[in-house]
């Protein structure tokens, strides 16, 4: 027998029902709002645990030199993309598939102009030799090498129209501008040239 101390209500104990039915709530309610969105996967959770978050700058000079450390990065990063040819980060002159393959057409192949600036040096020193016959080879020697610079950008020009049309015979570029684009770079040493060569000398394009 028990008992009822005045004042209080007896506690009534549920029913089956709504203990299955609590049961059932309360383990629904703690799979589901335990923390409301699905488990960051292990790739996500390292990447966010990459390093601990530097202070911020406590004087203006320290803020500037992470400023001008940043800058420095951003510009390192477009430059190498600039390098292998992203055309995101070349810029104007240098963009697009058929500006593409005009540079993979003068990159496979040997030009006379990618020694226009070793044949220039050397007749630069032969102008400075106090001798009329070293002066008077020098000259010939330039006035040579410019005739043959002449020939092979020729070549080098109609090989880039010809290339140009059977890939893209829809382009909307001015063929002499494009070939224009071609001798320029032809004339700088390969290893100097920018956006670098994408492919080996003697390659098919």
């Amino acid at each position: 027998m028990k008992l009822r101390l005045p004042g209080r209500r007896p506690a009534t104990d549920p029913t089956p029902e709504a203990a299955t039915a609590v049961t059932a709530h309360g383990a629904t309610a703690v799979g589901t709002t335990g923390k409301g969105r699905p488990t960051p996967k292990r790739t996500e959770a390292q990447g966010r645990r990459s390093g601990p978050v530097p202070p911020p700058p406590t004087t203006r000079k320290e803020a500037f030199k992470r400023q001008r450390e940043q800058q420095a990065a951003g510009r390192g990063s477009a430059r190498e993309a600039a390098a292998r040819g992203d055309d995101s980060a070349l810029p104007a002159r240098d963009r697009g598939p058929v500006r593409r393959l005009v540079r993979d057409v003068v990159d496979a192949r040997r030009n006379a102009g990618s020694f226009f600036l070793v044949v220039a040096a050397l007749v630069l020193i032969g102008y400075f030799i106090p001798s009329p016959a070293v002066q008077g080879y020098t000259v010939f020697v330039w006035f040579a090498f410019f005739l043959v610079i002449i020939a092979d950008s020729f070549v080098l020009g109609r090989r880039i129209k010809r290339v140009v049309l059977e890939r893209f015979p829809n382009h909307k570029e001015s063929m002499r501008s494009l070939i224009w684009y071609g001798v320029s770079r032809a004339t700088m040493i390969r290893r100097w040239r920018f956006p670098k060569p994408q492919v080996a000398l003697g390659a098919e394009i």
